[in-house]
């Protein structure tokens, strides 16, 4: 993808001693437009790197909370524009600074603003707008932070700026946020933006403070299913006395929040197989791909939440759990074993093995 560039402002964010943010500093290098740009040592390698973050793909509802690549919403009031978000506002100016005094003016204030978080480190602090050229009009917004390596910390002389940088600079150590988020080639989100950061540490998360990211996958399902809780709790109690429905409801909700924060979770055994098809249909609607996963003895099943009922179901016989699986045929994985070989009996004939005969169903 390329990129054409119109403002690029460098900073050095420099570490005195010790870690702590009072005893950071930071000096501004260069401010280029994207004919300076054009002729930078910084071209070969920010290029690439602008390409990287715009194809960088990030789900809005994450596998967990700490994947490095983010999708953030700007905050606002209800009632309220996104004008009124302060970030989103900041980002706003940036992208349609008109000339290049008025862009470093922008992104000195971004810089100060990152000068104040915990996770402020010393590094090449870069920001710049620049605009995918046959994909959109629209020029995007770019800021990028990089740690220097400590033999390569100290950079005192201007001129030989782009070669530490070089030195310093690797795709591996790059943060980064990129505004407007693009979820597919010319189609912009004006309300999200997206982050790039190591995991362990909330470098922008901090940094922007009226951006919200949406909740991890399997915190919104949790939540979703405690909705379908509350529902069935109700419908169970109504006819009770009021008293009783009361307290009825609160000891069997509190018992389902104890049981979901458990870290081991057994099988339940409170809703038929049609309460839970149909909660796995709701669940499953809008997200298809919603994986199910359990451990049965020493056995781990993964499976589709969708085809709970269908291709997979759990049975209780003779006192013991069973996970019956079925299917037009078998695909195994490289190296052959013995099971392949088998030729199969009937499922009477397996459930008498395990103690007491099939019931006729």
């Amino acid at each position: 993808m390329k990129l054409e560039i119109q403002h690029l402002s460098f900073f050095v964010i420099r570490s005195e001693d010790g870690d702590s943010a009072s005893t950071k500093t930071y000096k501004h290098y260069q401010t280029l437009t994207g004919e300076e740009y054009e002729e930078s040592a910084l071209k070969p390698f920010l290029d690439g790197e602008f390409g990287r973050i715009c194809k960088r793909k990030a789900e809005r509802h994450p596998s967990s909370d700490n994947v490095p690549t983010k999708i953030g919403h700007f905050v606002t009031e209800p009632g309220y524009d996104l004008g009124s978000n302060a970030d989103y506002a900041l980002l706003e100016r940036l992208r349609t600074a008109a000339d290049a005094e008025q862009f470093l003016g922008c992104a000195d204030e971004m810089l100060r603003m990152y000068m104040q978080t915990n996770a402020v480190r010393g590094g090449a602090f870069i920001v710049s707008t620049a605009t995918p050229v046959r994909v959109t009009d629209t020029p995007l917004v770019f800021v990028m932070k990089c740690d220097f390596e400590s033999k390569i910390a100290r950079i005192s002389d201007e001129q030989r700026l782009i070669a530490e940088v070089e030195m310093a600079i690797s795709a591996r150590s790059i943060k980064s946020i990129q505004y407007p988020h693009m979820p597919e080639e010319g189609m912009l989100e004006e309300r999200e933006l997206k982050i790039h950061q190591a995991s362990h540490a909330r470098y922008f998360e901090d940094f922007l403070r009226h951006v919200a990211y949406e909740k991890p996958l399997p915190e919104l399902v949790t939540d979703q299913v405690y909705e379908m809780v509350q529902h069935y709790v109700e419908e169970k109690w109504e006819q009770a006395p009021a008293e009783q429905a009361e307290a009825g409801k609160k000891e069997e909700l509190e018992r389902f929040e104890v049981w979901a924060a458990s870290e081991n979770r057994e099988l339940q055994e409170h809703w038929t197989p049609d309460n839970v098809a149909q909660a796995a249909a709701l669940l499953t609607e809008h997200q298809p791909e919603l994986e199910f996963r359990c451990k049965l003895g020493g056995v781990e099943i993964r499976a589709k939440l969708a085809d709970y009922g269908r291709t997979y179901h759990l049975a209780k016989h003779n006192g013991r759990y069973v996970f019956v699986i079925e299917g037009d045929g078998f695909a195994f994985e490289r190296g052959v074993s013995p099971v392949e070989l088998l030729l199969p009996e009937g499922l009477q004939d397996v459930m008498q093995r395990l103690g007491a005969p099939l019931e006729e169903a």
